[in-house]
């Protein structure tokens, strides 16, 4: 009894400490500011934090700093909101096998799996994420101990385990069948009545037109929006007919293209806009495909110790001999075939006028949580033509918008809350540096600073 009230005692000092970190007013001056809003940068910009939220945005010519701020220096800084990851696996830390890690790490996932992903995320500059696929019981259970403080990480929306025909064999924990139209509703209760913030299904072809529509109502019912795979034409087809919120992934395996009546379909649904309930939005999660090749042949990314964080010893050492022979591994076998088709179809869904959203797929194998969601920045910038501006609101607005959270964060505006990142550098030229960023900021709580992460403000659960 004396030792657990110790314990207590010691968590609840360390709760105290990461309180203490965030200060109650703060100023940050001097940096060039991509609000997230789309206009033009807003140059020496500063940004007055009270709490956990923004109360006010102007310029050192505009805006003096009250007395009693305590100022950080975001001078040469390029100054943004939080990142968002619309496609997290926190149950998956890279492992390249998952027949070994599923059975081998289901009693850990709770108290190092998953609280070890969320805190990669957060020192990333990932302020929000949306953790797609995982057991209903742990997600819901990490959500809250990142909300009330016990754990660092992003904010984090969940849907709890995927929605499918039939699940794999092995995988019952995270991923629930659909045999007929009550049932599909009777799962889609469980889960809202349980608290997801999003449906997530999978292999929706698979199901009867009936039983995927029901998931749709009943989803839609609850005011829950609802995701889908996109890996066939039919999977396209039919979520568009029942009304899917928002694919993943391009799919199509080694099509050169999206065949022309997914792209009629799409730029039908997309000219309907508000009529059919808002945007179509796609995360196409591109970058570990794109990226494949060059880790097989040059695999040093892989020894950044950043992923370790969190994790046991015996874990880092499991993951580091799944990964000893990239080009082995049986996930990524078809790549190769699939990496020529990437480009053409990414431009054909940006012709067909979906919203496009920065997400990862993180966590699958060679893809860390402390480096996806950069690296798909990257890709769509650097290689894909997609304008810096327009990419950071697909991983910061957009995402917000589609969360219907777009009133409390998402942007850096006065009554948001305060999830910030800075990076040292001029972002808007040199894309690439979102790869280590400088200042991290959620809810006015600083993680990172100088590129340093404040280890007080994580407390003990998030330790090397």
């Amino acid at each position: 009894m004396q030792l657990k009230a110790f314990l207590v005692a010691v968590c609840t000092a360390a709760l105290c400490a990461a309180g203490a970190a965030a200060q109650e007013r703060q100023a940050l001056v001097g940096g060039t500011l991509i609000d997230g809003n789309g206009g033009p940068p807003i140059y020496n910009s500063v940004i007055l934090v009270e709490g956990e939220r923004i109360t006010a945005v102007g310029t050192v010519d505009t805006l003096a700093v009250p007395d009693g701020y305590d100022v950080i220096s975001t001078e040469a800084m390029t100054v943004l909101p939080g990142m968002w990851e619309m496609h997290a696996h926190l149950m998956l830390n890279g492992h390249a096998d998952y027949d070994h890690w599923h059975p081998t790490y289901a009693d850990r996932m709770e108290d190092e799996i998953m609280p070890a992903s969320a805190v990669q995320l957060l020192l990333a500059g990932v302020t929000t994420a949306r953790d797609l696929g995982a057991p209903l019981e742990e997600s819901i259970s990490i959500r809250e101990r990142i909300n009330s403080g016990e754990l660092p990480g992003p904010r984090l929306f969940v849907s709890g385990p995927f929605i499918q025909h039939e699940p794999y064999p092995g995988t019952d924990n995270y991923r629930w069948g659909v045999d007929s139209v009550a049932e599909a509703r009777r799962h889609v209760r469980t889960l809202a009545d349980a608290g997801v913030d999003v449906i997530k299904m999978v292999d929706q072809d698979q199901m009867t037109r009936e039983e995927a529509r029901a998931v749709v109502d009943e989803a839609h019912s609850r005011g829950l929006r609802v995701v889908g795979h996109s890996h066939r034409p039919e999977e396209i087809i039919l979520g568009l007919e029942i009304g899917v919120d928002n694919f993943e992934h391009t799919g199509l395996t080694t099509a050169p293209e999206y065949p022309d009546h997914v792209m009629d379909a799409l730029v039908a649904r997309t000219a309907r806009g508000r009529v059919s309930g808002g945007p179509l939005f796609w995360t196409p999660t591109i970058e570990g495909l794109w990226n494949y090749e060059r880790t097989r042949d040059n695999p040093e990314r892989l020894d950044d110790t950043c992923w370790h964080r969190g994790l046991e010893d015996d874990t880092i050492a499991d993951i580091e001999a799944s990964l000893q022979n990239v080009d082995q591994l049986t996930y990524m076998q078809l790549t190769p075939l699939r990496r020529p088709t990437l480009q053409r179809k990414f431009e054909q869904l940006r012709e067909a006028g979906v919203v496009m959203m920065i997400g990862t797929d993180s966590g699958i194998p060679t893809k860390f949580h402390c480096q996806s969601t950069w690296n798909e920045f990257d890709i769509w910038t650097r290689e894909l033509g997609v304008p810096v501006m327009d990419a950071i609101r697909a991983g910061s607005y957009w995402p917000s918008v589609f969360m219907g959270v777009e009133d409390q964060w998402g942007r850096v505006q006065e009554g948001q809350y305060a999830d910030i990142i800075a990076v040292d550098g001029d972002l808007l030229t040199y894309p690439s540096l979102l790869q280590d960023v400088d200042l991290v900021m959620k809810g006015g709580t600083v993680y990172v600073e100088g590129g340093q992460v404040n280890e007080a403000a994580l407390g003990p659960l998030a330790e090397d």
